[in-house]
């Protein structure tokens, strides 16, 4: 399928989903509309009727390939194993399920095709704005179909994001004192989808993300990259989207990684 006829299709699987399944429950999820996975981490009917959707239309679309999307992969943890082998579409059919579910943004959708381990395209749907980010390998980044490059404003500190909630309160204290006059820190988005736009617009300068599962971060890190951002390990190791653990940092330069590494690439204890 044509690049441009593959992006419009993708566009209107994530319009179409979002509106019947995401849009009508935003703010209106009862208590049976909502379980925790694990503490703290909450998935709601929203995310599994959307990933149904969305996996029956990809496998409809291009049969050959397999699905692995984050409701699935909770089910069954050994598919993330297979992201790196054949072709393979992952999906996280509402990130920021946490937002979501307290009634608030940000939250989105995202889709990734990798082939082998290699991300070649990805989609970042906000349902709300309705504001597409998407990228091909080698093929540039766009934002609602215009090429788009990440730039950072030159008059004012970096902005930079952190999952503070991940860090003891003493490694906490020792960020937030790190940083000063160097980054103005803040606390992250708990959403990717919305973190990777906002390097690439020039929100955020820096992020610092820690649980690292292919559907979070596949889409993003192509979209980011191709944009001219720069993404790794905290450590400087080359991320790879078959990669899982804790750990990533992405920012919209080299030069802006190394300057955030400098205060948010410790490891966690």
């Amino acid at each position: 399928m044509p690049v441009d006829a593959l992006d419009q299709t993708i566009l209107r699987l994530l319009e179409r989903v979002a509106a019947e399944v995401i849009l009508p429950r935003f703010g209106r999820l009862s208590a049976a509309d909502t379980a925790e996975k694990t503490p703290g981490d909450w998935v709601t009917i929203a995310d599994r009727e959307s990933e149904a959707i969305i996996t029956d239309e990809l496998l409809r679309l291009d049969p050959h390939a397999r699905v692995v999307g984050e409701e699935a992969a909770s089910a069954d943890p050994s598919l993330i194993d297979t992201v790196g082998h054949g072709r393979v579409w992952l999906v996280d059919p509402l990130d920021g399920t946490n937002n979501f579910a307290e009634g608030r943004e940000p939250f989105g959708m995202m889709v990734a095709l990798v082939e082998d381990g290699v991300t070649q395209a990805g989609w970042i749907y906000a349902p709300v704005t309705k504001r597409l980010c998407s990228a091909r390998r080698g093929a540039g980044a766009f934002i609602d179909g215009v090429r788009v490059t990440a730039a950072r404003p030159t008059d004012r500190v970096p902005v930079a994001t952190y999952s503070n909630y991940w860090f003891s309160p003493g490694e906490a204290a020792a960020i937030e004192t790190a940083a000063a006059g160097v980054l103005d820190l803040r606390h992250g988005l708990r959403c990717a989808a919305a973190q990777y736009a906002a390097l690439v617009d020039g929100t955020h300068d820096i992020a610092r993300f820690e649980r690292i599962y292919p559907w979070d971060h596949a889409a993003g890190s192509l979209f980011l990259t191709e944009a001219g951002g720069h993404i790794a390990r905290p450590d400087g190791q080359p991320y790879r989207s078959t990669d899982t653990g804790k750990g990533l940092l992405a920012a919209a330069s080299h030069e802006m990684w190394e300057c955030g590494a400098r205060v948010l690439g410790q490891p966690l204890a």
